[in-house]
Protein backbone atom coordinates (compact mmCIF):
# COMPACT_ATOMS: atom_id res chain seq x y z
CA UNK A 1 0.00 0.00 0.00
CA UNK A 2 1.82 3.37 -0.81
CA UNK A 3 0.78 6.85 0.77
CA UNK A 4 1.23 10.23 -0.75
CA UNK A 5 3.04 12.97 1.32
CA UNK A 6 2.61 16.69 0.63
CA UNK A 7 5.38 17.27 -1.67
CA UNK A 8 5.48 20.80 -0.65
CA UNK A 9 6.25 19.85 3.24
CA UNK A 10 8.15 16.96 2.28
CA UNK A 11 11.83 16.35 0.61
CA UNK A 12 13.26 13.14 -0.76
CA UNK A 13 17.18 13.27 -1.07
CA UNK A 14 19.19 10.00 -2.14
CA UNK A 15 23.16 10.15 -2.28
CA UNK A 16 26.08 8.33 -4.31
CA UNK A 17 25.36 4.51 -3.14
CA UNK A 18 21.83 3.62 -3.43
CA UNK A 19 19.65 6.14 -5.78
CA UNK A 20 17.85 3.09 -7.51
CA UNK A 21 15.95 2.55 -3.60
CA UNK A 22 15.89 6.25 -2.91
CA UNK A 23 13.59 6.50 -6.10
CA UNK A 24 11.66 3.44 -4.78
CA UNK A 25 11.33 5.02 -1.43
CA UNK A 26 10.35 8.53 -3.05
CA UNK A 27 7.69 6.60 -5.24
CA UNK A 28 5.79 4.46 -2.39
CA UNK A 29 5.71 7.73 -0.88
CA UNK A 30 3.86 9.71 -3.60
CA UNK A 31 6.44 12.36 -3.48
CA UNK A 32 9.53 13.19 -6.21
CA UNK A 33 13.16 12.31 -5.59
CA UNK A 34 14.83 15.61 -5.95
CA UNK A 35 18.11 15.85 -7.43
CA UNK A 36 21.47 16.10 -5.26
CA UNK A 37 24.44 17.63 -6.94
CA UNK A 38 28.06 15.62 -6.15
CA UNK A 39 31.40 16.27 -7.74
CA UNK A 40 34.75 15.98 -6.49
CA UNK A 41 37.39 18.54 -6.34
CA UNK A 42 41.00 18.44 -7.68
CA UNK A 43 42.32 17.62 -4.64
CA UNK A 44 40.02 15.00 -3.80
CA UNK A 45 37.72 17.12 -1.87
CA UNK A 46 33.85 16.21 -2.13
CA UNK A 47 31.02 18.87 -2.99
CA UNK A 48 27.41 18.13 -2.03
CA UNK A 49 24.45 20.29 -2.82
CA UNK A 50 20.48 19.53 -2.43
CA UNK A 51 19.00 20.83 -5.70
CA UNK A 52 15.57 21.50 -3.55
CA UNK A 53 14.83 24.45 -1.05
CA UNK A 54 14.40 22.50 2.49
CA UNK A 55 13.41 25.37 4.60
CA UNK A 56 11.32 24.37 7.83
CA UNK A 57 10.79 20.85 6.26
CA UNK A 58 11.16 17.99 6.36
CA UNK A 59 14.01 16.14 5.13
CA UNK A 60 14.90 12.10 4.16
CA UNK A 61 18.22 11.26 3.07
CA UNK A 62 18.42 7.77 2.05
CA UNK A 63 22.44 6.59 2.08
CA UNK A 64 23.46 3.04 2.22
CA UNK A 65 26.74 2.48 3.47
CA UNK A 66 28.14 0.62 0.98
CA UNK A 67 31.45 0.30 -0.91
CA UNK A 68 33.38 2.99 -1.08
CA UNK A 69 31.94 2.92 2.53
CA UNK A 70 34.22 5.77 4.03
CA UNK A 71 33.61 7.73 0.74
CA UNK A 72 29.54 7.54 1.24
CA UNK A 73 29.82 8.08 4.53
CA UNK A 74 31.51 11.60 4.63
CA UNK A 75 28.87 12.09 1.20
CA UNK A 76 25.97 11.95 3.88
CA UNK A 77 27.25 13.77 6.62
CA UNK A 78 27.97 16.57 4.39
CA UNK A 79 24.40 16.11 3.27
CA UNK A 80 22.71 16.10 6.70
CA UNK A 81 25.08 19.63 6.97
CA UNK A 82 23.87 21.48 4.18
CA UNK A 83 20.07 19.88 5.09
CA UNK A 84 20.58 21.51 8.48
CA UNK A 85 22.78 24.73 7.56
CA UNK A 86 19.62 25.54 4.93
CA UNK A 87 16.81 25.52 8.00
CA UNK A 88 15.35 22.03 7.52
CA UNK A 89 12.52 21.34 10.17
CA UNK A 90 13.64 18.00 10.61
CA UNK A 91 16.70 15.85 9.40
CA UNK A 92 16.03 11.57 8.62
CA UNK A 93 18.92 9.80 7.55
CA UNK A 94 17.75 6.53 5.99
CA UNK A 95 20.87 4.14 6.27
CA UNK A 96 19.05 0.74 4.74
CA UNK A 97 22.96 -0.84 5.39
CA UNK A 98 24.91 0.40 8.16
CA UNK A 99 27.94 -1.24 7.60
CA UNK A 100 29.60 -0.16 11.02
CA UNK A 101 27.08 -1.58 12.81
CA UNK A 102 29.76 -4.91 13.00
CA UNK A 103 32.14 -2.70 15.24
CA UNK A 104 30.32 -3.05 18.18
CA UNK A 105 32.36 -3.65 21.31
CA UNK A 106 35.91 -3.76 22.10
CA UNK A 107 37.50 -7.10 22.03
CA UNK A 108 40.77 -5.84 20.71
CA UNK A 109 43.44 -3.28 22.94
CA UNK A 110 43.31 0.16 21.60
CA UNK A 111 40.85 0.05 19.19
CA UNK A 112 37.58 2.17 18.13
CA UNK A 113 34.05 0.82 19.06
CA UNK A 114 33.45 2.35 15.72
CA UNK A 115 29.42 1.79 15.19
CA UNK A 116 29.02 4.59 18.71
CA UNK A 117 31.78 7.11 17.04
CA UNK A 118 29.75 6.98 13.60
CA UNK A 119 26.47 7.26 15.79
CA UNK A 120 27.49 10.37 17.46
CA UNK A 121 28.56 11.82 14.11
CA UNK A 122 25.31 11.46 12.12
CA UNK A 123 24.03 13.45 14.89
CA UNK A 124 26.65 15.97 14.99
CA UNK A 125 26.13 16.66 11.38
CA UNK A 126 22.84 17.23 11.63
CA UNK A 127 20.72 14.51 11.83
CA UNK A 128 17.36 14.15 14.23
CA UNK A 129 16.39 10.98 13.20
CA UNK A 130 17.58 7.49 11.65
CA UNK A 131 16.46 4.54 10.31
CA UNK A 132 18.22 1.75 9.43
CA UNK A 133 17.56 -2.40 8.74
CA UNK A 134 18.73 -5.77 10.90
CA UNK A 135 21.79 -3.90 13.03
CA UNK A 136 24.36 -6.40 13.52
CA UNK A 137 23.74 -6.61 17.10
CA UNK A 138 20.85 -5.15 19.08
CA UNK A 139 23.32 -2.98 21.20
CA UNK A 140 24.18 -0.72 18.44
CA UNK A 141 20.39 0.48 18.52
CA UNK A 142 21.60 2.00 22.02
CA UNK A 143 24.50 3.74 20.85
CA UNK A 144 22.50 6.80 18.83
CA UNK A 145 21.94 9.89 21.49
CA UNK A 146 18.87 10.47 18.75
CA UNK A 147 15.83 8.48 18.13
CA UNK A 148 16.58 5.43 15.91
CA UNK A 149 14.29 2.94 14.14
CA UNK A 150 15.99 -0.28 13.66
CA UNK A 151 13.60 -2.08 10.96
CA UNK A 152 13.25 -5.23 9.52
CA UNK A 153 12.47 -7.15 6.01
CA UNK A 154 11.28 -10.18 8.54
CA UNK A 155 7.89 -10.18 6.86
CA UNK A 156 9.00 -10.06 3.41
CA UNK A 157 11.55 -12.84 3.93
CA UNK A 158 8.65 -14.81 5.95
CA UNK A 159 5.55 -14.45 2.88
CA UNK A 160 8.64 -15.10 0.38
CA UNK A 161 9.42 -18.78 2.06
CA UNK A 162 5.75 -19.71 2.18
CA UNK A 163 6.16 -21.07 -1.03
CA UNK A 164 8.24 -23.92 0.69
CA UNK A 165 6.06 -26.80 2.51
CA UNK A 166 8.44 -26.50 5.04
CA UNK A 167 7.70 -29.64 7.88
CA UNK A 168 9.47 -29.82 11.38
CA UNK A 169 10.28 -33.06 10.88
CA UNK A 170 12.76 -32.48 7.80
CA UNK A 171 13.40 -28.89 8.35
CA UNK A 172 15.21 -26.49 10.62
CA UNK A 173 16.60 -23.09 10.73
CA UNK A 174 20.37 -22.72 11.41
CA UNK A 175 22.04 -19.36 13.18
CA UNK A 176 25.37 -19.18 11.59
CA UNK A 177 27.03 -17.89 15.24
CA UNK A 178 24.82 -17.35 19.00
CA UNK A 179 25.09 -13.52 18.14
CA UNK A 180 21.77 -14.53 15.09
CA UNK A 181 20.17 -17.29 17.28
CA UNK A 182 17.40 -14.84 18.50
CA UNK A 183 16.65 -13.59 14.72
CA UNK A 184 16.19 -17.12 13.92
CA UNK A 185 14.12 -17.72 16.10
CA UNK A 186 11.61 -15.68 15.40
CA UNK A 187 11.90 -16.59 11.94
CA UNK A 188 11.49 -20.29 13.13
CA UNK A 189 8.67 -19.65 14.68
CA UNK A 190 6.84 -18.27 11.36
CA UNK A 191 7.27 -21.79 10.61
CA UNK A 192 6.95 -24.05 14.05
CA UNK A 193 10.23 -25.21 13.03
CA UNK A 194 12.99 -25.95 15.27
CA UNK A 195 16.58 -23.83 15.76
CA UNK A 196 19.72 -24.83 15.66
CA UNK A 197 23.14 -22.41 16.35
CA UNK A 198 26.26 -22.51 14.99
CA UNK A 199 29.44 -22.36 17.66
CA UNK A 200 31.57 -19.81 15.27
CA UNK A 201 35.15 -18.74 16.12
CA UNK A 202 36.44 -15.65 13.52
CA UNK A 203 40.28 -16.25 12.37
CA UNK A 204 39.85 -13.46 10.07
CA UNK A 205 37.84 -11.16 8.13
CA UNK A 206 37.46 -14.08 5.68
CA UNK A 207 37.90 -17.22 7.93
CA UNK A 208 36.05 -18.65 10.27
CA UNK A 209 35.67 -22.31 12.31
CA UNK A 210 33.03 -23.72 13.11
CA UNK A 211 32.44 -26.04 16.07
CA UNK A 212 31.45 -29.72 16.25
CA UNK A 213 28.55 -28.52 18.40
CA UNK A 214 26.36 -28.12 15.45
CA UNK A 215 26.50 -31.43 14.10
CA UNK A 216 24.14 -33.44 16.83
CA UNK A 217 22.00 -30.28 16.23
CA UNK A 218 21.43 -30.65 12.60
CA UNK A 219 21.45 -34.86 12.02
CA UNK A 220 18.38 -36.40 10.74
CA UNK A 221 17.05 -32.95 9.00
CA UNK A 222 17.07 -33.25 5.05
CA UNK A 223 16.84 -29.08 4.10
CA UNK A 224 18.34 -26.21 6.62
CA UNK A 225 17.44 -22.27 6.42
CA UNK A 226 20.18 -20.44 7.32
CA UNK A 227 19.83 -16.90 8.74
CA UNK A 228 22.01 -14.37 8.65
CA UNK A 229 21.98 -10.57 9.09
CA UNK A 230 24.72 -9.98 6.33
CA UNK A 231 26.75 -12.46 3.37
CA UNK A 232 29.61 -10.81 2.50
CA UNK A 233 33.14 -12.69 1.60
CA UNK A 234 30.64 -15.67 2.36
CA UNK A 235 33.33 -17.75 4.76
CA UNK A 236 31.04 -18.18 7.46
CA UNK A 237 28.60 -19.18 5.30
CA UNK A 238 30.50 -21.45 3.35
CA UNK A 239 32.25 -23.16 6.53
CA UNK A 240 28.74 -24.09 7.98
CA UNK A 241 27.35 -25.02 4.44
CA UNK A 242 29.97 -28.04 4.45
CA UNK A 243 29.49 -28.89 7.76
CA UNK A 244 25.58 -29.12 7.55
CA UNK A 245 26.52 -31.07 3.73
CA UNK A 246 28.69 -33.52 6.05
CA UNK A 247 26.16 -34.40 8.24
CA UNK A 248 23.14 -35.23 5.97
CA UNK A 249 21.67 -32.30 4.80
CA UNK A 250 20.97 -32.05 0.99
CA UNK A 251 19.09 -28.34 0.69
CA UNK A 252 20.66 -25.60 2.12
CA UNK A 253 18.06 -21.96 1.46
CA UNK A 254 20.51 -18.79 2.13
CA UNK A 255 18.68 -16.03 3.97
CA UNK A 256 20.30 -12.52 4.54
CA UNK A 257 18.88 -8.94 5.11
CA UNK A 258 22.23 -7.57 3.14
CA UNK A 259 23.70 -9.13 0.07
CA UNK A 260 27.27 -7.80 -0.46
CA UNK A 261 28.65 -10.84 -1.92
CA UNK A 262 32.35 -9.48 -1.91
CA UNK A 263 35.71 -10.91 -3.42
CA UNK A 264 33.71 -13.55 -5.22
CA UNK A 265 31.38 -14.85 -2.45
CA UNK A 266 28.64 -15.41 -5.03
CA UNK A 267 30.96 -17.66 -7.25
CA UNK A 268 31.60 -19.47 -4.26
CA UNK A 269 28.22 -19.87 -3.05
CA UNK A 270 27.23 -20.98 -6.62
CA UNK A 271 29.73 -23.84 -6.46
CA UNK A 272 27.81 -25.48 -3.40
CA UNK A 273 24.52 -27.53 -5.49
CA UNK A 274 22.93 -27.97 -2.09
CA UNK A 275 22.54 -24.50 -2.09
CA UNK A 276 19.41 -24.16 -3.91
CA UNK A 277 17.99 -20.61 -3.48
CA UNK A 278 20.05 -17.49 -2.10
CA UNK A 279 17.35 -14.80 -0.56
CA UNK A 280 18.55 -11.02 0.22
CA UNK A 281 17.03 -7.79 -0.29
CA UNK A 282 17.96 -4.79 -2.00
CA UNK A 283 19.31 -2.69 1.04
CA UNK A 284 22.76 -3.58 -1.17
CA UNK A 285 22.96 -2.51 -4.85
CA UNK A 286 23.64 -5.85 -6.77
CA UNK A 287 24.17 -5.46 -10.14
CA UNK A 288 22.63 -7.66 -12.48
CA UNK A 289 25.56 -10.08 -13.10
CA UNK A 290 25.43 -11.13 -9.58
CA UNK A 291 21.66 -11.67 -9.59
CA UNK A 292 21.89 -15.64 -10.77
CA UNK A 293 19.03 -17.40 -11.74
CA UNK A 294 18.77 -19.15 -7.47
CA UNK A 295 18.92 -15.48 -6.38
CA UNK A 296 15.94 -13.36 -5.36
CA UNK A 297 16.10 -10.04 -4.52
CA UNK A 298 13.12 -8.72 -1.93
CA UNK A 299 12.22 -4.81 -1.90
CA UNK A 300 12.80 -3.29 1.31
CA UNK A 301 11.49 0.35 -0.12
CA UNK A 302 8.04 -0.49 0.99
CA UNK A 303 8.88 -0.70 4.42
CA UNK A 304 11.42 2.02 4.36
CA UNK A 305 8.02 4.19 2.96
CA UNK A 306 6.27 2.68 5.78
CA UNK A 307 8.24 3.69 8.45
CA UNK A 308 8.62 7.29 6.68
CA UNK A 309 4.65 7.74 6.86
CA UNK A 310 4.34 6.14 10.18
CA UNK A 311 6.86 8.62 11.24
CA UNK A 312 5.37 11.57 9.63
CA UNK A 313 1.92 10.99 10.44
CA UNK A 314 3.06 10.16 14.32
CA UNK A 315 1.73 6.56 14.02
CA UNK A 316 3.35 3.73 15.67
CA UNK A 317 6.24 1.79 13.80
CA UNK A 318 6.47 -0.74 16.81
CA UNK A 319 5.67 -4.10 14.16
CA UNK A 320 8.52 -3.12 11.67
CA UNK A 321 11.02 -3.06 14.53
CA UNK A 322 14.19 -5.80 13.95
CA UNK A 323 13.46 -6.90 17.51
CA UNK A 324 10.07 -7.18 17.68
CA UNK A 325 8.00 -10.04 18.71
CA UNK A 326 4.93 -8.78 16.06
CA UNK A 327 7.07 -7.90 12.89
CA UNK A 328 5.21 -10.69 11.17
CA UNK A 329 2.10 -10.83 9.75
Amino acid sequence: MCHTLDPNDVRVFSGCSHPVLAADIAAYLSVPLEKTLVRRFSNDNLYVQLGASVRARAVFIVQSLVPPVNDHLIELFMLLDAARGAAAREIHAIIPYFSYARSDKKDAPRISITARLIADLLQTAGATHVMTMTLHSPQVHGFFGIPCDPLTARASIVAHLRKYDFSAGDTLVVAPDYGRAGSATRLAAQFALPVASADKTRLSDSEVRIGPSIDRQVQGYRRAIIYDDEIATGGSIIELSQRLIANGVTEIILVCTHGLFSNGAMGRLAAIPQITEIVTTDTVPIPPEKRLPHVTVLPVAPVFGEAVWRNYSRQSIGNLFAFGEDACP
